[in-house]
């Protein structure tokens, strides 16, 4: 069975022990992983480390020229980073453009379109102050060397949201990829070392025994995670202990709120994809849906005949929508919340039984007659589920948005641009979109509030995190 390898110093490396990857739609093993030992890890962030100075030495115009060769990468390669990702992450292969489905072409897409945009920020020196005594200039600088801990859900992708900023800057990384979705990113980080200098990116990869040996290592100058709530509390735990400042994106349980002056039809196909993007496994995807009474049916309406027509199956077969859930201990969480919600008297208005088979596929479901503080309300199901809560009065749906500790996205939806605006501005979330979910955009700053974690990425902002400020304060002579 062929192995994957780690790349250290722009070289592959050996070691002594690998894991397998799996297909989560057939069960298929696709191939070898190695198990990065706490040695081979202080390796990796040794050549990072060493690397470093050289690569913040270049001007800001040579490492942009880099960054565009990367996206090349993406444009050259994208069809063979698809099928990786549709093999081991399980999203359809899809496409790119009006009309076809977001899967595993629109990740490349998206990474080559988050590549360029980053290639063009500049961060030019800031004069804050000035008068006829002094001048008072801020420079962006690099940290040092950036540990990046990257998810399974999106694993091309939201790789390329930690490292290109970070190199772009001039910081030098060493990122562990998602144990479920090893392949697919290494071999993306592979062929992106191939165009960049020895050490500018280096690999480990395994479980979180070695991600925790990765960011407590104490060359360690800044941590970049997405991932979950609690293991981004350990994470913040160590950084804290070493002093480093961190990034942190910890999922969400993104509420959507339909106005009662909404047009069920003209809505429905936003909110579709606003929860089940990726089979709902994206952090800021719809988790809660609060509809207006009188709306409610409608609206609950127009989703089912969207989820009945959704194909589901092997993301490598024409015509497939919906892939499997990536690993099994996620369908395991999510048919427990759908079960408990059966239990609680919720109806379950389609799918809601797991399919049998070898892959881990669980229909689209949407669940009515469920109200707040039930788990599957409550908690991030991250999954192909969709409860719908029926609401009288707009002040409750507010309410309800905000009462969960989490704060990554949200959503309004309505006619009157006015109201949803108004209704938007009292969402506490990290983005709050009208008319639309999870539309991110590599020039708009993207974060959480409350327990979805701190800090941004994206854009002059995003770009700005992955530096420390450098105040020169020049003395003028007297005149």
């Amino acid at each position: 069975m062929e192995r994957f390898y780690n790349i250290v110093n722009g070289r592959p490396v050996d070691s002594a022990e690998y894991f397998h990857s799996a297909n989560p739609a057939t069960g298929e093993k696709l191939g070898l992983v190695q198990q990065s030992t706490e040695e081979e890890v202080a390796l990796a962030v040794e050549a990072a480390k060493a690397a470093q100075p050289a690569w913040a030495a270049r001007t800001d115009s040579e490492r942009g020229e880099f960054i565009q060769r990367v996206a090349d990468v993406f444009q050259q390669n994208s069809a063979y980073l698809a099928e990786w990702v549709t093999r081991e992450q399980g999203k359809p292969l899809g496409g790119v453009g009006p009309g076809q489905v977001p899967g595993s072409l629109f990740e490349i897409w998206a990474c080559e379109t988050w590549t360029r945009a980053t290639a063009e920020i500049a961060l030019p020196v800031d004069v804050v102050f000035e008068d006829a005594n002094r001048r008072d200039e801020v420079h962006r600088k690099p940290y040092g060397v950036v540990a990046a801990v990257a998810p399974w859900n999106w694993p091309l992708m939201i790789a390329v949201w930690q490292i290109i900023p970070a190199i772009r800057a001039g910081n030098t990384v060493v990122i562990k990829p998602s144990e479920y979705t090893s392949i697919a990113s290494l071999e993306m980080l592979r062929i992106i070392a191939d165009v960049l200098p020895p050490g500018v990116i280096n690999t480990v990869s395994g479980g979180g025994a070695v991600g925790a040996w990765l960011v407590e290592n104490r060359d360690i100058a800044k941590i970049m995670f997405t991932g979950s709530n609690a293991t981004g509390s350990r994470i913040a735990a160590v950084a804290a202990r070493n002093i480093v400042p961190t990034t942190m994106e910890l999922g969400g349980n993104d509420a959507a709120i339909v106005l009662p002056d909404a047009d069920p039809r003209a809505v429905a196909t936003g909110v579709f994809w606003g929860a089940f993007l990726n089979m709902g496994q994206t952090c800021a995807a719809i988790k809660r849906l609060y509809v207006h009474e009188a709306l409610h049916d409608a609206v609950v309406d127009e989703l089912k005949t969207l989820v009945e027509g959704a194909l589901m199956g092997n993301g490598m077969a024409p015509g497939v929508m919906m892939g499997p859930v990536q690993n099994r201990p996620q369908y395991e969480k999510i048919k427990a919340l759908v079960d408990d919600a059966r239990a609680r008297g919720a109806t379950i208005v389609c799918g809601g039984n797991p399919i049998e088979g070898p892959g881990n596929f669980y229909p689209l479901t949407l669940v009515t007659d469920i109200e707040d503080g039930a788990p599957l309300v409550d908690e991030e199901q991250f999954g192909p589920v969709l409860p719908v809560l029926r609401y009288r009065d707009v002040e409750a749906a507010i309410e309800s948005a905000n009462r969960i500790d989490v704060g990554l996205g949200a959503s309004v939806w309505g006619s009157d641009l006015a109201r949803a605006y108004e209704v938007a501005n009292r969402i506490e979330a990290g983005t709050v979109w009208i008319n639309q979910h999870g539309a991110v955009h590599p020039m708009v700053p993207f974060g959480g509030v409350k327990r979805s974690g701190w800090g941004v990425e994206f854009g002059v902002e995003g770009l700005k995190s992955i530096t420390q400020s450098r105040v020169i304060s020049i003395g003028k002579p007297s005149a």
